[in-house]
C-alpha cells in the first residue's frame, strides 16, 4: 500500500514572547500559520507587555535556551528560520552556535532593537554582537530606525535606496529596508529589497493605511517571508507575498480595538 504520509512545511521562530499577544513569538506563530506552514518556537525572553508598551523583560536562562534549540533542531526539519528578539550577546552566541551546528537554511532575521512603543529591547553592548551575526542571515528586515543604528547615519527619501545597498554590502546579506517610518505625503508605502547575491534592487509598493493598529507588523512580516521561503518561493516573491499579506492584515485590523493602546494587525481576518 502506498505511503500517503507527507511532512509538514515547517518554520522555526526564535524570538521573545509578548504577553499581550500582538508581537513577538505570538505574532510569528499566527503569521506562519496564516501563510500555510507549521510553526515551532524557541523563546529567548518573556516580556510583560500589552498594547501600551513593554513593562519588563525576563531573559530565559542560557542552558534552557540551548536545550530548546537542541530539542527542535535535532527532531524537526525546517524550511526556514525566523529570528527576532536577541537581547544580549550571550543569546546571540548560543543561537549562532546552534544554527551553525545544524546548517539551517533560509534565515530571515528581524534586527529588533526598539519596540513600536519606543521601548528598548536590546542591551547596548549587544548591538555590536548583532552586527557580527547579521552576515549569517539570508535576509534582514530592518525598519528605518534600526537601519540607522546599523549604518550610523540618518535615512530619508533622498538616500533610502542607497542605504539598503549600503547595509547589504556592509553585512554581506540581502536586505528588505522597510519604508513605513519614512515621512511622506504619498498614498503608497515603498519598501526596498536589495538581493546581495545578484545585486538586484526591487521596489515593493503597498497602499498606505491610516491606522494606529500596527502592533507586531515587523514580527509578522519577517515570519511571513520566512514562511513563503519555506514553501519554495524565490526571495523576491517571498518578500512580495509577505508584504502583501501584512498589508492586508493591517487593513483588516484597521477598525478593530484591543486594549487601551495600539492594537495589533488582524492575522486571520477575524
Amino acid at each position: 500500500m502506498e505511503n500517503l504520509m507527507t511532512p509538514y512545511k515547517s518554520v522555526l521562530t526564535i524570538a521573545g514572547s509578548d504577553s499581550g499577544g500582538g508581537a513577538g513569538i505570538q505574532a510569528d506563530i499566527k503569521s506562519i500559520s496564516a501563510c500555510g506552514a507549521f510553526a515551532a518556537s524557541v523563546i529567548t525572553a518573556t516580556t510583560a507587555q500589552n498594547t501600551q508598551g513593554v513593562l519588563d523583560i525576563h531573559a530565559i536562562p542560557m542552558a534552557h535556551l540551548e536545550l530548546q534549540l537542541e530539542a527542535v533542531l535535532s527532531d524537526i526539519e525546517f524550511g526556514a528560520i525566523k529570528i527576532g528578539m536577541l537581547h544580549s550577546c550571550e543569546v546571540i552566541e548560543v543561537v549562532k552556535s546552534k544554527l551553525e551546528e545544524y546548517d539551517v537554511k533560509n534565515i530571515v532575521l528581524d534586527p529588533v532593537m526598539v519596540a513600536t512603543s519606543g521601548n528598548k529591547l536590546i542591551a547596548d553592548d549587544a548591538i555590536d554582537c548583532l552586527k557580527e551575526f547579521l552576515p549569517k542571515a539570508d535576509l534582514i528586515t530592518p525598519n528605518i530606525h534600526e537601519a540607522e543604528l546599523l549604518i550610523g547615519h540618518s535615512i530619508g527619501l533622498h538616500n533610502f535606496e542607497t542605504s539598503a545597498i549600503e547595509i547589504g554590502k556592509r553585512f554581506n546579506t540581502s536586505v528588505l529596508l522597510k519604508g513605513g517610518h519614512l515621512e511622506s505625503s504619498f498614498s503608497e508605502l515603498t519598501d526596498i529589497l536589495y538581493e546581495h547575491g545578484s545585486g538586484e534592487i526591487h521596489k515593493i509598493f503597498n497602499p498606505k493605511i491610516d491606522t494606529k493598529n500596527t502592533h507586531g507588523t515587523g514580527c509578522s512580516l519577517s515570519s511571513s517571508i520566512a514562511t513563503f521561503l519555506c514553501l519554495g518561493h524565490s526571495l523576491e516573491m517571498a518578500v512580495r507575498k509577505g508584504c502583501a499579506y501584512v498589508n492586508e492584515a493591517i487593513a483588516l485590523g484597521k477598525n478593530k480595538t484591543l486594549g487601551k493602546g495600539n492594537a495589533p494587525i488582524n492575522h486571520f481576518g477575524l
